[in-house]
């Protein structure tokens, strides 16, 4: 019962910086309406929840990836803080380029489209979950890197007996993490390409929804069998936003406030679904 309520209080404690961080990026919204337009704060909203909607499918590869190693709550918050810091500063390289790769080969988007469909369609029909311990970045980081067979706490380096430095397989996880997180990146920014192609817009949407990714995944970790349908939502949402792209090419063209609509839509109806299927189960499970 204790255990229990400590997980109610740990839950609600991450729902509200969560929120606190949402309400933070409508702050923001709000500011680019002031001093831009209507028209640029739509395309920091559009970018800004396909980004958090498109990030739950990478959470649920962090809770796959900590729960295969076995790793301890403290040490999920230190890894999930340096691979926050690090998409931050990789996420504005890749922006920047996609971004200038966009402006002198605008053809690009159509290509982006395809492979987002490609990957929409690719995850509704994949329901197998592969092991990360067997990795080819883990196997290639045990190999160039001296590394113990152990997780000494939440430490990335430690000193054998005779003081020379090795490397946890704590490390080896966050570099998994950061691996990962480009991958989604590749999927991600071009998705918010179908609602803008400014520098600013991306980086700052995707930026905002990065900030409260650490309190998405505590909420997610407690409650994912509640979620269990949210990725058959997610791949819609990439074979939508693939399609908008790849559409440019005929001259179909979606407006931002429609798209918005279509997309929170998506993501509302695959919550409401993944409950109400998840409760019917357990009740089924209780009888």
């Amino acid at each position: 019962m204790v255990q229990r309520e400590l997980m109610v209080m740990k839950v609600f404690k991450s729902v509200k910086w969560l929120i606190f961080w949402m309400l933070l990026a409508m702050i923001f919204c709000g500011s680019i309406c002031f001093l831009e337009g209507r028209q640029k704060a739509l395309e920091f909203l559009g970018g800004y929840l396909i980004e958090l909607s498109l990030s739950m499918d990478n959470l649920f590869v962090f809770l796959t990836i900590f729960t295969s190693f076995r790793i301890r709550e403290q040490a999920q918050h230190r890894i999930l803080g340096y691979g926050i810091a690090g998409a931050i500063i990789l996420r504005f390289f890749f922006i920047f380029f996609g971004v200038h790769l966009v402006s002198r080969f605008e053809w690009i988007l159509y290509v982006f489209g395809g492979i987002l469909m490609l990957n929409g369609l690719k995850m509704l029909g994949n329901d197998e979950e592969k092991d990360p311990r067997d990795s080819l970045l883990l196997r290639l980081i045990s190999k160039v890197l001296p590394m113990t067979n152990a997780v000494a706490g939440d430490r990335f380096l430690v000193k054998d007996r005779r003081g020379k430095r090795l490397f946890t397989p704590l490390f080896a996880v966050l570099c998994l993490i950061e691996g990962s997180d480009i991958i989604f990146a590749m999927d991600s920014v071009p998705a918010v390409f179908s609602v803008s192609t400014d520098l600013f817009i991306v980086y700052t949407s995707n930026i905002f929804a990065i900030l409260g990714l650490r309190q998405f995944y505590f909420v997610l970790e407690h409650l994912h069998h509640r979620f269990a349908y949210v990725k058959y939502g997610i791949s819609i949402i990439l074979v939508f936003t693939g399609m908008k792209l790849a559409g440019l090419a005929i001259g179909w063209y979606v407006p931002i406030p429609e798209s918005i609509a279509i997309i929170g839509t998506i993501l509302i109806l695959s919550i409401i679904i993944s409950a109400v299927l998840s409760s019917g189960r357990r009740t089924r499970k209780g009888c």
